[in-house]
Order: structure tokens, then sequence, then C-alpha cells
């Protein structure tokens, strides 16, 4: 058995670069930078070490990252490893190991956003421009939903009809556990 499991978190080396194949297919690529921590062993302390790993995202999730994500964005990315081989203009053999991103999780606010919460008049702004909308939605709402009904009145004890007498329940059945078949 073999299993396939790539999940690594870092820094976006590059803008992504969307492509699209020949036959209409979305392909975004990106290079996410991984720190390694090693011993130095002329100094003799520890040092974080760069592997930068490229990645690809295929189809409609492909056009929708390129248009949020920028280089040093922080990301997660779940995938797998495809090794791909060519040859190259001037003959020479060509390798690389990549991984196929099945999910990206953005660790961090996209940029727009991020300044703008920061900013008091633009958020006041932002909650201006959104409050006609809340009421708007709020009676939309109100319209939509009944109003409250009396509540239901508690369960009542079972009452034999009129005229019928009540049903005894039936007597306690003396039971030992050596009656019990299991």
């Amino acid at each position: 058995m073999a299993i396939n499991r790539v999940c690594i978190s870092g820094n976006l080396t590059r803008d992504p670069e969307l492509r699209q194949t020949a036959g209409g297919s979305q392909v975004l690529g990106v290079g996410v930078a991984v720190n390694d921590r090693r011993k130095n062993q002329q100094t003799g302390q520890w040092e974080d070490v760069p592997n930068f790993v490229d990645c690809v995202v295929f189809g409609n999730r492909a056009e929708a990252l390129a248009a949020i994500l920028h280089k040093g964005d922080k990301v997660a990315i779940d995938g797998r490893l495809r090794y791909s081989s060519w040859e190259a203009k001037d003959g020479t053999r060509r390798s690389k190991l990549e991984v196929v991103a099945e999910e990206v999780e953005l660790m961090q606010r996209p940029r727009q956003a991020a300044q703008q919460a920061y900013q008091p008049a633009a958020r006041q702004a932002a909650y201006a421009a959104s409050a006609p909308l809340q009421v708007a939605q709020q009676a939309a709402h109100a319209a939509a939903v009944p109003p409250y009904a009396a509540p239901a009145p508690a369960p009542q004890p079972y009452q034999p009809p009129l005229g019928q007498a009540p049903v005894a329940a039936p007597a306690a059945a003396d039971l030992y556990d050596a009656d019990i078949p299991f």
C-alpha cells in the first residue's frame, strides 16, 4: 500500500500564475516557501532554512484563488505529490516534483479586507452603507415570520371518557434474575 499525501503551510514566493490548457481547463501555479529547522554545525545554533515547493491548482478553484492570492500570503495546502519529466529545448532531460493542491486554506485575511478593517473611517462608511440593507432585510424577515402564537397548553393525564371505568395497571410480576434468559 502506498500513501501519497502532502500537507504544507508557508508563504507564497511569487504572485500566482494562471494559465489555461489546450482543453480550456484553468491551471494555477504557485510557489510556497516552507521552513526547515536545522542545527548549524559551525555555530551550534538552530537556523531556519527555506525549502521552495512548487504547487498547482486545477479547475474553477484555480481561477478563484488567482484573484485573491499574492506574493507573501500565508497558505496551508493539502494535496498529493506528482513527478514530471521532460526534455528541454536544448536536449537536456528535466524533471520536477510538485504538489497538486486539493485544498488551499488562506491563513490570513485578504489584503484589501485587512487594510480596511484597521481604518476607522472605512469601517464606519462600510457600516453606514450596509445599514439600509440590514433594515430592509429585517423588515422582510419580520413580514415572512408569523407573529408568535400563544403557547400550547401543558399535556394533561389521560382521563377515560365519561361512563367508562378507568383501566387498572397490570400487577407487577415477580421476576428474579434466574428468570432472565441472558
